[in-house]
């Protein structure tokens, strides 16, 4: 029989009650004297506790967050040098494991296979939790670490990792049950060389016991001339006191928060996501960027109907499903946002739905619908919170007349008088779709062109097409006062060609968006925010905090979904140790109205605001055959080069398709392309894309599809 050896709590002088800050062992490690087992910290110090002997840990009796006196048990050994167990009774003695094992068996003596049950592990204060998916069956081998099962609850998934290796016997679950602590989840056939540690039942403190954590820190022990290895001894750089325990943690699941979160993983980080949606995606797929181009799309079809007549075909005036359209433009989003779990799920990201605020430098509370509050314990953070709409004082928000995007999105009833105040990139977006959907459409707009951040010859033919189409559009005005009455919302204006007064069956406020830095509780981890909501950031997107990020709306402007990807990607790769930086030289942006206007660099209004001499080539798609065939010759593309090195600066395009046009712009300007280089690129005939190497022509004066006699370079003084 072996012999079991007790270790006890040494003296350590006058200190009772000392908290445990560390366990350095657990069940199946082989130690030698002198090894650590423990490490305590007092507020005046910390010190390792050694082992007196040697041997193999059978039971650990202390976990991170204890609090122990001199003569506490600490471990059980089996004692070196002891004669091995008998297989038989080595079996008998594991069938019920002590408190804190959590699996029967430590492994098999040598030659002789034994069957462990693989149990639950502690999943914290979670109970009767849903099986969704069984990744084993009777016959499977498999290896440490491997999904055996993963569980489901309204807030977060985890899987069950195997804290053996071997085969499976018995499945003792299947989809649809629900399992505890402790639950039996199979029977397993252990190997003579599968010497592993079984599961332990951890605190809160250790980072497991929160139900979701992604990878449960049971780990088996390295395997090692037949033995268990000691458990590694370095210190994490931060306590695991949450109920969730991240490397990085990521707080916010739009574009830029879950591409940094899977950008991490990717980097072999452990991972949490926090977002206040249910499902991934953020403002831009569940109420934004996806669902708003679904119903542009239906609108671009419902248009093309309308207008096919003077083309000789003629169609009944559509019909419009306000139901099917909305459960179509849902099927899209549901579409994207699942398959965005399933990334997350193959990363083994952990997924926490709920409001996260920061409660220090390394911990981040997450409040629940229901009240309920969990805490996140991090090493390190990227805040990717993303913006809200803008809400006008003067204007009843609470009135359900009165719609921000994400209202406008849900299409609660398409009113007879819509008035949207704002003519930037979201209103006129809306209000296309409004349009098209048979709203009678009224746009103010406090400047004195729509999309203000856009040249005005660019948006001219935009102008020229909606001002037919829609009811009004008063520039260079302002809603003044909004009253709500049983009758509608009587609006006053103010400026322009607006009239004093009018009334609407709704309203769209889009004003922009401003940033959220002021609700995470920022301040509680010492992270500055400016006075707007921004929080400032150096090149990697690390903030004052050098251990957390920031990325996306709430760094600054543009707020645009696609720099937020590659700021997340800048951020996920500093925390995991690159030496990455944020160094795109042009943002491009596009307004996915009928025609598209979209720009990429300098916009000539940019130019001379800053005194860059520059020519210019412009190419209007009246004289494109594509263009012509398509019915719609209104666009027009024009590409500013620097006047010393004929180098692309800018680009923007108004037309069809006008967004996808100009990513070929925004890579020349990467690249410092210059006119000759885009003039001589061979596009292919007939298309939209040929305007681009026609405008580099026009600046180059080579161009054969115009007619310019003795042209030069339309330099710019």
């Amino acid at each position: 029989m072996s012999t079991m050896t007790e270790i006890h709590l040494p003296d350590i002088g006058d200190f009772k009650d000392v908290p445990v800050i560390e366990v350095h062992v657990h069940p199946g490690s082989k130690i030698n004297v002198d090894d650590t087992l423990i490490t305590l910290e007092s507020d005046k110090a910390t010190m390792d506790i050694p082992a007196t002997a040697a041997g193999t840990v059978r039971e650990v009796r202390v976990k991170a967050g204890d609090r122990v006196s001199q003569g506490d048990l600490i471990v059980t050994l089996d004692a070196e040098g002891a004669s091995a167990t008998p297989p038989k009774e080595r079996i008998k003695e594991e069938a019920t494991p002590s408190p804190g094992q959590g699996q029967a068996g430590y492994g098999s003596p040598s030659g002789v296979y034994e069957a462990i049950e693989v149990r639950i592990p502690d999943i914290g204060d979670y109970k009767d939790v849903p099986i969704i998916e069984v990744h084993v069956q009777p016959g499977a081998t498999i290896k440490v670490d491997e999904p055996l099962i993963t569980l489901e609850s309204d807030k977060a998934t985890m899987e069950v990792p195997a804290a053996h290796s071997g085969t499976i016997g018995e499945v003792r679950v299947k989809v649809g049950d629900r399992v505890s602590q402790g639950d039996v989840i199979a029977v397993m056939e252990g190997g003579a060389s599968a010497t592993v540690a079984p599961l332990s039942n951890h605190a809160p403190g250790q980072g497991q016991a929160g139900y979701g954590s992604s990878a449960l820190e049971a780990r088996a022990a390295p395997k090692g001339n037949g033995h268990s290895a000691p458990a590694p001894t370095a210190k994490p750089p931060v306590a695991m006191t949450g109920d969730f325990h991240a490397e990085v943690l990521v707080l916010g699941a739009g574009p830029g928060g879950y591409t940094a979160a899977f950008r991490a993983a990717d980097l072999g980080k452990r991972v949490v996501l926090v977002d206040r949606w249910p499902s991934l995606g953020g403002v831009c797929l569940n109420v934004g960027c996806i669902p708003s181009k679904a119903l542009l799309h239906a609108a671009k079809v419902i248009d093309e109907t309308r207008s096919m007549g003077a083309h000789g075909i003629g169609f009944a005036e559509p019909s419009i499903d306000i139901e099917k359209l909305r459960g179509w433009k849902d099927g899209v989003v549901q579409r994207l946002t699942g398959g965005l779990a399933g990334l997350a799920k193959q990363r083994k990201v952990t997924v926490v739905s709920g409001i996260g605020r920061f409660a220090s430098m390394n911990q981040l509370e997450v409040r629940w619908e229901d009240g309920a509050t969990k805490i996140v314990s991090f090493e390190q953070a990227i805040i990717a919170a993303g913006s809200e709409p803008v809400r006008l004082p003067f204007i009843p928000h609470d009135d359900p007349r009165v719609i921000d995007s994400t209202g406008a999105l849900e299409l609660d009833g398409i009113p007879q008088r819509l008035l949207v105040i704002g003519g930037g990139i979201i209103g006129l977006e809306m209000a296309t779709v409004y349009h098209a959907l048979g709203a009678m459409v009224t746009v103010v707009e406090l400047m004195d062109q729509i999309i203000p951040g856009a040249d005005k010859d660019i948006v001219t033919p935009l102008m020229k097409r909606i001002s037919k189409q829609y009811e009004a559009i008063h520039l260079k005005a302002k809603v003044t006062r909004v009253e709500a009455n049983g009758h509608g919302l009587t609006v006053h204006f103010e400026g322009g060609s607006a009239p004093a007064t009018d009334m609407f069956d709704k309203i769209l406020v889009a004003v922009g968006r401003k940033p959220n830095g002021k609700l995470i509780g920022a301040e509680n981890a010492g992270i500055v925010v400016d006075e707007r909501g921004f929080i400032p950031v150096d090149r990697q997107m690390r903030t004052n905090v050098p251990h957390i990020f920031a990325i996306g709306d709430i760094v600054g402007q543009p707020m645009l979904a696609h720099k937020a990807v590659h700021e997340g990607k800048v951020a996920a790769e500093t925390a995991a140790g690159k030496n990455a930086f944020f160094d795109a030289k042009v943002i491009p942006s596009v307004a996915y109205t009928d025609p598209e206007v979209a720009w990429v660099g300098l916009t000539e209004n940019e130019a001379r605001a800053k005194g860059i001499k520059y020519g210019k080539g412009v190419f209007p798609w009246a004289a494109s055959g594509r263009s012509l065939s398509l019915g719609r010759d209104e666009g027009l593309t024009k590409v500013l080069f620097d006047e010393a090195t004929d180098r692309i600066i800018g680009c923007s395009i108004v037309g069809p398709s006008a967004g996808d046009l100009i990513a070929e712009a925004a890579l020349a300007i990467e690249m410092g392309a210059d006119a000759q280089d885009i003039g001589l690129t061979i596009h292919p005939h007939p298309t939209l894309s040929e305007t681009i190497g026609m405008a580099a022509e026009a600046f180059e004066g080579t161009i054969t599809d115009l007619y310019m006699p003795k042209k030069q370079p339309q330099k710019a003084h």
